[in-house]
């Protein structure tokens, strides 16, 4: 169950930081699990659909030497036989995984894992294609909306509808300046849409997400890293694992403190009460 008044959901964005290593992705998966994340969620794309072809066949420097940009995605891209052995592991771990999907192939990709869930990352919202394939599938969606007008959101909404949607507010810059986090869009987007909205941050630094679910957010995505030095384009926005932990001990802190908004007197404040209130008479 995820919405109002349910533990925030909360998930660790793997994405492309295994940099193309199944045992990368699984010791990613450990540091999310022994941080109480409730799921870990990586990206799939079908790259002949996703990379433009002016870029396939530009070179780039990377850990793995001189390639083209076709090469390199490539070797960033999990097989299936790569995401059963992902689909054990979360099964060992007690972890729930799923994925972006960028495209309708990658969307059918999916289906063979059965996941609970597909999110439609921020560069896709406006790919009424694969919007139309996932109302198809049937499946709880989540919406991300970086990039995006509160038109181009409207437009999607009104494909996929609002009883298995979440969306997340999100700005789209890695890392996000602190200044163009906007976290007061979350409250916006639940008025005009009525449904469940999260989080996902790119931002450096912690304080800001917990302030997220302080403003309702029911779910919070942030990527996770091993070390935010390591090569590749989501680590500096990442959080590593001692980080991760602190972020979820805090949002479970948080939410828990911030209670029904029903004022009551508590227990523990009777005694109190009558000792002070007696005082203050005298």
């Amino acid at each position: 169950m995820i919405g109002d008044q349910q533990p925030c959901f909360i998930v660790a964005e793997i994405g492309i930081n295994h940099n193309g290593s199944v045992e990368l992705a699984k010791k990613l998966i450990d540091a999310a699990a022994v941080a109480g994340c409730d799921a870990v969620k990586f990206q799939k794309r079908s790259l002949e659909h996703c990379v433009p072809e002016s870029q396939q066949s530009v070179l780039r420097e990377t850990p793995w030497g001189t390639m083209t940009y076709m090469e390199y995605r490539r070797r960033l891209e999990f097989s299936f036989d790569d995401y059963q052995a992902i689909d054990e592991y979360c099964q060992e771990r007690g972890i729930m995984w799923f994925a972006s999907v960028w495209d309708e192939v990658a969307a059918e990709f999916m289906q063979e894992f059965s996941p609970a869930c597909y999110k439609v990352p921020s560069a896709a919202l406006t790919n009424e294609a694969l919007i139309c394939k996932l109302r198809r599938i049937g499946k709880p969606t989540i919406l991300s909306t970086g990039m995006s007008t509160m038109e181009e959101i409207s437009r999607s909404v009104s494909i996929l509808g609002t009883d298995d949607l979440i969306l997340t507010h999100c700005t789209s810059t890695y890392p996000c300046k602190i200044a163009e986090l906007n976290l007061n869009v979350i409250r916006s987007l639940q008025e005009k849409f009525h449904c469940p909205v999260g989080y996902s941050g790119h931002e450096v630094g912690l304080s800001t997400t917990v302030a997220a679910v302080c403003l309702g957010a029911c779910v919070i995505e942030r990527h996770i890293t091993l070390d935010r030095a390591m090569w590749g384009t989501d680590h500096p926005a990442s959080v590593e694992p001692w980080g991760f932990m602190r972020l979820v001990r805090d949002i479970r802190s948080v939410q828990e403190a911030l209670g029904d908004g029903i004022k009551k007197v508590y227990p523990s404040e009777i005694p109190v009460k009558a000792r002070l209130r007696a005082a203050a008479l005298v």
